[in-house]
């Protein structure tokens, strides 16, 4: 995985979904397969297959679930790839399909600083526990799925196919992991595909599309998880 410093990414500048069920997941894959490479930023080393788990931040009155004015627009989480030692900090902002991220990378023990009042200037992770204590968010749940990835080169930059298969669901209120074992299982029969792309949809999705007759629409992992927990009717 590159060793992202704190900034502004926007490699991907869309970012299209579709729920699909697990027998045409596997149909796609195949098919993606044979026609794209794998994600090199892939940590594990077992091919293009990995294990994201990240802790997502809300508020007590769980304003990103409700989607509650600007709290609607961004997600902030800490993200795990595998069992690495080393974490993400990440702020995710969506307009429409246009998305936009900015993270950090910081050894997991660093994650005990999150619960301090204060966030401690020189910490590369400062700019997160200070909008975490701004906007009165802390940890609502831990959210873990397998990934397969895949990218290709085209005309236009590099695009990217991910589907994600197998997840869970955790209710959490601090800022550690606990183990990707158990858990309330979402989704269970429905994988989440993603097509990244940096301009116009290309002609590689397009086809996709339309040889697996398959319909763009909005899945939010967040959402599916808090509603599973129960925490859809806290106010």
């Amino acid at each position: 995985m590159a060793d992202f410093q704190s900034r502004e990414n926007r490699a991907f500048a869309y970012e299209i979904k579709a729920l699909i069920p697990v027998e045409r997941a596997r149909e796609v894959r195949a098919w993606a397969r044979a026609r794209m490479q794998r994600d090199p930023n892939a940590e594990s080393g077992a091919g293009d297959v990995y294990r994201i788990t990240s802790l997502y931040y809300d508020t007590d009155g769980f304003d990103v679930f409700h989607r509650r004015g600007s709290f609607g627009r961004s997600k902030y989480r800490v993200r795990r790839y595998d069992a690495s030692q080393r974490v993400f900090l990440e702020r995710k902002l969506r307009n429409e399909s246009i998305v936009t991220k900015r993270r950090t990378r910081v050894d997991i023990d660093e994650l005990v600083r999150l619960r301090n009042t204060q966030p401690d200037g020189v910490w590369a992770g400062s700019w997160f526990h200070g909008r975490m204590l701004a906007r009165a968010m802390k940890p609502a749940c831990q959210i873990s799925y397998s990934r397969t990835a895949l990218v290709s080169q085209t005309d236009a930059g590099l695009i990217r196919l991910t589907l994600d298969e197998d997840l869970r669901a955790w209710r959490v209120s601090q800022p550690e992991y606990v183990p990707v074992a158990g858990g309330t299982g979402l989704l269970s029969d429905r994988a989440i595909l993603e097509m990244k792309f940096r301009i116009a949809m290309p002609a590689l999705f397009k086809q996709m599309l339309e040889e697996f007759q398959l319909q763009a629409q909005r899945v939010s992992k967040y959402h599916v998880a808090l509603t599973e927990l129960g925490e859809a009717a806290i106010a």
